[in-house]
């Protein structure tokens, strides 16, 4: 038996969405999903599409961990919409996460923990602060509740340097400047 070489592909990634519960994960798919061009324009769409099972729907939440595909300017991005139960198994199957941070209560104690996984497991980050329409947001504060979280983490100073995104799920839209969310774009 010979050695099994791992081959990159520069067409594919892997990305899990991790946050604390509630924050908007799937929400944000959601947004992905119809921005990506998944649906037809006439085509009946539910919200929370992930969370397919009815005590999931029932409840809100999602359960088990689900994967879709979004393609981008040549590039497969698989997204793997992460439960608390299941993050340390799927954070060892992706190449980098999505950390969802909601704009008004910030890092929470299970950001800390999948943020930490994540972490140790020396994967690029992409900071997603969401729900920047909520009347209470806080993103100045949010922002800087985060970096301050990655420094305490022992974040390398490639994670420090992460892309910082400000969005609204709900409404389909990120700008990478919170100031100005009109010069943002659709997610």
């Amino acid at each position: 038996m010979g050695v099994q070489k791992t081959v990159i592909r520069n067409d594919l990634r892997n990305v899990a969405i991790i946050a604390h519960v509630d924050h908007g994960k799937t929400t944000l798919v959601d947004g992905l999903l119809k921005q990506g061009g998944i649906y037809r324009d006439n085509q009946e769409t539910v919200t929370c599409v992930m969370d397919s099972g009815a005590l999931e729907r029932e409840r809100g939440i999602t359960i088990l961990a689900k994967n879709t595909a979004v393609h981008y300017k040549g590039v497969k991005i698989n997204i793997v919409d992460t439960p608390g139960g299941e993050v340390e198994r799927v954070l060892k199957m992706v190449n980098g996460v999505l950390l969802l941070v909601d704009a008004a209560e910030g890092p929470m104690p299970q950001t800390r923990f999948v943020l930490q996984k994540a972490l140790e497991l020396n994967h690029r980050v992409i900071v997603c602060i969401n729900k920047i329409d909520k009347p209470d947001a806080r993103l100045g504060e949010v922002e800087d509740e985060i970096l301050e979280l990655l420094m305490d983490l022992g974040a390398t100073d490639e994670q420090l340097d992460s892309p910082m995104v400000f969005c609204s799920g709900r409404n389909g839209t990120a700008s990478y400047d919170w100031t100005h969310p009109e010069h943002g774009t659709d997610l």
